[in-house]
């Protein structure tokens, strides 16, 4: 057994579970390839899952009974928040449906609700000085995105002869433009249908293709893109006018403000509080890291 906190043994299994939640959500975020850094990632899952067991373990020693109605009503809100129970199940990978199962669960959730309402206590009132403060302070946290113009020739392989010859013409293009040539009158010469849009209007980073954002959104304003291709095609792009972040005021985000303040508030009693249970845990690794280090609280 690898991990045994106050007592509680944690099975392989689990912690091979949790090892591949944390290395797929840094996978996804392109952080990581490959096995390099499996041992750090290893590291994270076996705290996530100490922190996890010591707050079932604090919250079932400060309520050791919860009512059935408390579990019902939350059970009825996970239910409702997963789109019915079909999904609720299919959600938490039971393939039928147990509610006695089920039910255990949700009332390790009331437990630790309960424990953390505690915690965390009333809301703070934050004075209008605190925000306006907080405001100033995480300013690149409240303005607006940046946002440009783009206008594009793009030509697909419909009735080329090879990629080669498209792409031959694209650069052909370019060349005409480089040297001069109107961006929107060699676009509407070269436009495949009345349909095909050439000025693609304002937009900001999340709303096209990415191969065609990095390109239009790395570009100074009148530039001419190189040649470039995405599944559309080929294109060439240039950027027509770009509205550069601007603060949003202060009235607008206030309540955005105060939202951050109470959660970075919540953030700091949460993490006092997993410090102190790990203080007095007695955590036991059998199969620690590399290093050679056993932990031992």
């Amino acid at each position: 057994m690898a991990l045994i906190i106050n007592g509680e043994e944690i099975d392989d299994e689990v912690i091979e579970g949790e090892f591949r939640n944390v290395k797929g959500h840094y996978e996804r975020t392109l952080q990581v390839a490959c096995c390099e850094r499996d041992q750090e990632f290893r590291g994270y899952a076996k705290d996530n899952l100490v922190s996890r067991v010591l707050l079932n373990q604090e919250s079932l020693k400060r309520f050791p009974t919860v009512s059935e109605e408390d579990v019902t009503n939350r059970l009825q809100k996970l239910i409702e928040e997963a789109g019915g129970e079909t999904q609720f199940y299919m959600n938490i990978g039971m393939p039928y449906k147990d509610e006695a199962v089920v039910r255990e669960n949700v009332k390790g959730g009331v437990r630790l609700d309960k424990m953390l309402g505690d915690i965390y206590g009333a809301d703070p009132d934050f004075s209008e000085e605190e925000l306006r403060a907080a405001y100033e302070r995480d300013l690149a946290l409240y303005m607006t995105e940046e946002i440009i113009r783009v206008a594009h020739i793009t030509k697909n392989l419909q009735g080329a002869q090879s990629r080669t010859e498209v792409f031959k013409t694209m650069r052909e293009l370019r060349s005409q433009l480089l040297a001069g040539a109107d961006f929107m009158t060699l676009a509407e010469e070269h436009r495949a249908d009345e349909q095909q849009q050439i000025d693609l209007g304002w937009f900001k980073r999340g709303e096209f293709m990415e191969e065609f954002e990095v390109i239009a959104f790395s570009m100074n304003d009148g530039e001419v893109s190189p040649v470039f291709t995405t599944q559309l095609g080929f294109h060439l792009c240039t950027v027509l006018g770009r509205k550069v972040p601007e603060a949003i005021p202060f009235a607008a985000v206030k309540e955005a403000v105060r939202q951050r303040l109470l959660e970075a508030h919540k953030d700091t009693k949460f993490n006092e509080l997993i410090a102190q249970l790990k203080k007095e845990a007695k955590i036991e690794d059998t199969d620690p890291d590399e290093s050679g280090e056993t932990a031992h609280h």
